[in-house]
């Protein structure tokens, strides 16, 4: 079911246990294929592309049980509350007050950087809706705590889910978001043509 392009020996991953058995069992019984590289680093930002449907949340956390990846995910300090908070977490939420957006990557980078290994997972178009453009965070965000970026797939497709490149980013948005698209290209998400397009808002907002 994992198709990988070679162990890591840093890879803190035992033996699969039931659960990630589980979920690989049913990740096979529905016609996915889960293709996977460790991350290069202790620390990592992965984007997940594209975001087209409510089921990509299912696939998703589907993937992330079969791998056994301990990737976390942000979402507003709102939601954390009883009875709800303590699965949140147990799933790999951080709750986050997100106040002035500026603020908000740095403390989360400060975050990242605190922790001696932390893969956080981001949907870079922030809704399943068409957009025009990428939000900017996950960049600026690897940016700021030197971490590399993961490119994770959902491929309706072709029926693949996974993550096997990681950048470097350089600080030329052009340049690097030039090797993004190349990444993803011929991926296609469960609603055609929703797929958001790989660019930054023109003028440098968010």
């Amino acid at each position: 079911m994992e198709a990988t392009t070679g162990r890591d020996p840093t890879d803190p991953r035992g033996p699969p246990g039931l659960g990630r058995r589980a979920a690989g069992a049913l990740l096979r019984l529905l016609g996915w294929r889960v293709e996977f590289r460790w991350p290069p680093a202790p620390r990592c930002v992965i984007v997940v592309y594209p975001h087209t449907s409510n089921l990509d949340f299912f696939v998703g956390y589907l993937a992330k049980l079969a791998l056994g990846l301990p990737a976390h995910f942000i979402a507003k300090d709102s939601l954390f509350r009883w009875p709800v908070a303590g699965l949140l977490r147990r799933m790999g939420g951080i709750p986050v007050n997100r106040g002035d957006p500026r603020d908000f990557i740095e403390r989360l980078a400060e975050e990242v950087r605190r922790r001696p290994r932390m893969i956080l997972a981001l949907a870079p178009e922030g809704t399943r809706r068409h957009v025009d453009h990428w939000k900017s965070g996950f960049y600026r965000l690897a940016l700021r705590a030197g971490v590399p970026v993961g490119l994770a797939f959902l491929d309706y497709g072709r029926k693949r889910i996974g993550v096997t490149s990681y950048l470097d980013l350089t600080g030329d948005e052009e340049r690097d978001l030039a090797r993004i698209r190349a990444e993803y290209q011929g991926v296609t998400g469960w609603n055609r043509g929703l797929e958001g397009e790989i660019r930054f808002r023109r003028g440098g907002a968010p």
